[in-house]
C-alpha cells in the first residue's frame, strides 16, 4: 500500500508518459451557469488565468463565483501528454495536473484578487495531494501567461508565506510557471457541481488569509 502510494506523488519522466492522442476533446459551446463561450474568442478586454488547486470540481465553481470572471473551464495541463482523457490523467503517468483557466475582466477584478481566492481555497503546503485526494494531478499550482503575472504571483505566494508560517504552516510547494498548453477535460467535468449540486468537494483552505492588493504598489 505504501509503495503504490508513493508512486502516485512521483511525477512520471517523459519517457515513461502515455503517448499522445490524436483526438481533440469536443468542448460545449457555452458555459453551464453564465451562458457564456469556454473556447476563445473571449471578450475583449479579458485576460486569462490558469490555476490547480486540487479535485477542478471545486476549484471551478469557486472562481465562476467570483466577481469579475468572464468564464471558466476545467481541464489538464503541466504535463506531457496531448489530448489526454481523464482516465489516462488518473493513472499518473501523463504528468498533467487538474486545472481550472479563468477568463476575467481586469477592470472588475484584479489577478491579484484571483490569487487571493486560490491561496485562501487550498492548503498549497501539501505537496502532491489536497486533502485525501493524493496524487500528482492534485498538485498546487500557476500557471503564468506573462512576465506581469509571474510578478504578481511571486510577491503573492512570499506574502502568503509569511502569514502561513505565522500560522504554523510549512513551506508553500506550488509551483510557478509559465502556462503550458491547457487541454480541455470532458463535457461532464465541466461546471460539474453546477449540474450536481451535491456532488463531491475535496477543496479546503487554511483559514489563513492571504494579504491582497500590496503587488501592484510593490
Amino acid at each position: 500500500m505504501f509503495f503504490n502510494l508513493m508512486k502516485k506523488v512521483q511525477m512520471v519522466t517523459p519517457d515513461r508518459a502515455l503517448p499522445d492522442r490524436d483526438r481533440v476533446m469536443p468542448v460545449p459551446p457555452q458555459h453551464f451557469v453564465n451562458g457564456e463561450p469556454m473556447t476563445p474568442p473571449f471578450r475583449e478586454g479579458m485576460e486569462r488565468a490558469l490555476f490547480g488547486l486540487g479535485c477542478f470540481w471545486g476549484a471551478e465553481r469557486i472562481f465562476w463565483e467570483t466577481g469579475g470572471v468572464c468564464t471558466t473551464a476545467v481541464g489538464y495541463a503541466g504535463g506531457y501528454t496531448a489530448n489526454p482523457t481523464y482516465e489516462d490523467v488518473c493513472t499518473g503517468r501523463t504528468g498533467h495536473n487538474e486545472v481550472v483557466l479563468v477568463v476575467f475582466d481586469p477592470a472588475r477584478v484584479s489577478y491579484d484578487t484571483l490569487l487571493k481566492v486560490f491561496w485562501e481555497s487550498h492548503n498549497p503546503t501539501q505537496g502532491m495531494r489536497q486533502g485525501n485526494d493524493v496524487g500528482t494531478q492534485y498538485r498546487s499550482g500557476i500557471y503564468v501567461y506573462s512576465d506581469a503575472q509571474r510578478s504578481v504571483a511571486e510577491a503573492s505566494k512570499a506574502r502568503f508565506a509569511g502569514a502561513l508560517r505565522q500560522a504554523g504552516y510549512g513551506a508553500i510547494t506550488t509551483e510557478i510557471v509559465e502556462a503550458p498548453p491547457f487541454y480541455y477535460a470532458e463535457d461532464y467535468h465541466q461546471q460539474y457541481l453546477a449540474k450536481v449540486p451535491y456532488g463531491y468537494c475535496g477543496l479546503g483552505g487554511t483559514g489563513v488569509t492571504c494579504p491582497a492588493g500590496v503587488a501592484a504598489a510593490e
